[in-house]
């Protein structure tokens, strides 16, 4: 039992140090739970994705970051993303993050790099269906460059996001992914790095074997140096442990800002991004939030770009 002094059960959700969850259900197919440093989706015995809340560095304090996603397991048990990769230690899992962060043209956050980047949760809500599990969090965007007289941060941009995990369909698993960008006041600004490869936005940091291959709505595509054609939905493929290939592919919805957009993507030693904004900042309009959503659909073996078509445009024409 839970003493009143760690939480109580109201209305069916459990209130713990200010976070709401709601009541565990025996019938749910997909579980959250959650523990010291953030929460777990698992659908039985099964663990499908973390959800790193508390901040996370290396031993020697480098590259400390939160808000992000890892491990992400494939349907078969093996982990598909990777967390401080010596290659690149500040890439983590499933991400967002913008190299330019501005705020009235001056750079309060570099949070590619987890440098003046803090993202402490306001508000976390579990909520179960019979098919799916869903973790709603409220975020702020606060920086030590933003802060009051007593050198307090103070929070310029609210991240609301969902996440659902869906429960397993045979040889595919969806996963949704939903977040809303709002700016608390004037001169916010969000950008990629400075370069012309532009890479910012929703990332995935995961494992390239030799096999990797990508497949978009265009057919078998090449990385680049920079960005690749627009496509509504990109596909990854490889070899990821002894049960033979699986994959990943990630969906855009419509109502994502910038759709379609263009993708950056590496076969060795570095992420995947759906590019947004690019090099050049765009404002975060007070009170008028940014949308990205997408959904991950984890396949065993190789999906049909026929039928991740198929899945797109069912995934186009549902509301959240």
């Amino acid at each position: 039992m839970i003493s009143a002094r760690k939480g109580m059960l109201m209305g069916g959700c459990l209130l713990v140090a200010g976070l709401l969850l709601a009541a565990p259900s025996d019938k749910a197919a997909v579980q959250i739970t959650k523990d010291p440093q953030g929460y777990w989706f698992t659908e039985g015995d099964t663990k499908v994705l973390f959800y790193q809340l508390e901040r996370k560095a290396l031993p020697d304090g480098r590259a400390e970051r939160s808000n992000y996603f890892h491990p992400l397991y494939d349907l078969d048990g093996s982990v598909l993303t990777q967390d401080f990769p010596p290659d690149h230690i500040h890439h983590r899992g499933i991400f967002w993050a913008w190299h330019q962060v501005l705020l009235n043209g001056k750079r309060i956050q570099d949070q590619w790099s987890n440098l003046d980047s803090f993202w402490p949760v306001q508000k976390a809500e579990v909520v179960s269906g019979a098919d799916s599990a869903s973790l709603k969090l409220r975020v702020f965007w606060e920086s030590p460059k933003f802060a009051d007289a007593q050198g307090k941060r103070k929070p310029f941009v609210e991240e609301n996001s969902v996440t659902r995990v869906h429960k397993a369909e045979g040889d595919i698993r969806k996963i949704d992914f939903h977040q809303q960008l709002t700016a608390l006041l004037d001169g916010v600004e969000i950008g990629g790095s400075e370069d012309a490869k532009g890479y910012g936005g929703f990332s995935y940091r995961i494992a390239m074997p030799e096999d990797i291959r990508f497949v978009g709505d265009k057919g078998v595509v090449t990385p680049t140096v920079n960005a690749v054609d627009a496509s509504p939905w990109m596909d990854a493929t490889a070899t990821y442990g002894p049960s033979g290939k699986s994959g990943i592919a990630v969906l855009t919805h419509p109502s994502t800002t910038g759709f379609p957009q263009t993708w950056i993507l590496r076969a060795k030693g570095s992420m995947q991004n759906a590019v947004y904004p690019g090099q050049h900042p765009v404002a975060l309009a007070k009170g008028k939030p940014v949308t990205l959503r997408y959904r991950l659909v984890l396949h065993r073996g190789e999906l049909a770009p026929a039928r991740i078509k198929q899945l797109q445009a069912e995934y186009a024409k549902e509301s959240f």
